[in-house]
């Protein structure tokens, strides 16, 4: 049921089933190493080019998701995914060898929580027993299409974002489980006139404000009815303008808030600004966050993930980046 002016609220009961997370081999050497399922050792995920690397890791994901739950292929309703590559070839083709109906989506990096919205959505309204919602996104694959070939070796700024190596996949369900959907707030394109694509923080970060104020507008809530309010890839740029943005709104989330971005490498790894990309929300959101509500030190979670809606050809007409975030709010089922 709608809920305020941009959320939804789930009613009839979405759950989360099971979860997987793959990662490469950098975010294998961050603090989150624990939390993942499987890290392939090389970034060519013992396949022949950096974008069928990418497809391994979704694949995996997925695979492991109906391996965790039990899971027939034939069993899910409907594979929503999406990536950051042109025509979301990454799901695409994936989805060619899953029995399974697809939407393909596309929210830059916020496509975690929009899959899972979406997914939520359906099976709240009876239209779906069991969804996947998967997303993907990999340092060269990303690189190549929107920044500079790994191999031309451009020196980058501080405000740039390492691109995640990995994939993430949920299976959504009515049937109950530890972890429940509760709602989504749905995001506005949002454009502050930012165009520099090596600042992506910078560019999300209101949407991102945007988002969080709309959400607590929209469910009457304030920052402290939630353990850990999660922002996708704001990084070391986009956290501070977020908590700025947001506190002029009247909200301060300073206790709570949290970043992907800034939760996957250690500082010490080079990674400029820290993460970024659809699996930066992903893989801490379904491995760590989710890790933590099973072992019970976690009861409710905002999670915004945040997307830059840019290409390389647009960027190169000097246009600014709009951006959007789209939230998603979990917690656990207690006895």
């Amino acid at each position: 049921m709608k809920q305020g002016k941009n959320s939804w609220k789930f009613t009839n009961g979405v759950y989360i089933a099971g979860n997987a997370t793959v990662t490469g081999p950098k975010e294998a050497q961050g603090p989150l190493a624990d939390t993942f399922d499987y890290s392939f050792d090389d970034l060519y995920c013992n396949e022949k080019t950096w974008e069928k690397a990418e497809q391994a890791l979704l694949k995996k994901s997925i695979e492991l998701t109906l391996s965790k739950t039990n899971t027939r292929q034939d069993a899910v309703d409907l594979l929503i995914s999406g990536d950051l590559l042109n025509q979301n070839i990454s799901s695409s083709y994936v989805a060619r060898d899953l029995d399974a109906p697809f939407f393909g989506v596309f929210g830059a990096c916020s496509t975690s929580m929009e899959t899972v919205a979406i997914s939520s959505s359906l099976v709240d309204a009876g239209h779906c027993s069991k969804v996947i919602a998967s997303t993907s996104s990999h340092y060269s694959t990303a690189e190549r299409q929107f920044r500079y070939p790994t191999e031309y070796g451009i020196q980058k700024p501080n405000t740039a974002h390492c691109t995640v190596t990995g994939a993430g996949s949920v299976l959504v369900q009515k049937e109950k489980s530890p972890i429940q959907v509760e709602g989504a707030t749905i995001g506005k394109v949002i454009d502050y006139g930012v165009t520099n694509p090596l600042d992506m923080g910078s560019a999300m970060a209101p949407a991102a404000a945007n988002t969080i104020v709309q959400h607590f507008k929209d469910f009457g809530r304030q920052p402290e009815d939630y353990d850990v309010i999660l922002t996708g890839d704001l990084a070391s740029i986009g956290t501070p303008i977020v908590k700025k943005l947001t506190e002029q709104s009247g909200y301060d989330i300073e206790e709570v808030h949290q970043d992907c971005g800034l939760m996957i490498y250690h500082d010490s790894q080079k990674v400029n600004a820290g993460g970024s990309g659809c699996a930066s929300s992903a893989v801490v959101t379904y491995g760590y966050i989710m890790q933590q509500m099973m072992e019970n030190k976690l009861d409710k979670v905002l999670i915004v993930a945040t997307g830059a809606l840019l290409s390389p050809t647009i960027v190169q007409q000097k246009e600014s980046i709009p951006c959007i975030a789209h939230g998603v709010v979990i917690k656990r089922v207690k006895d």
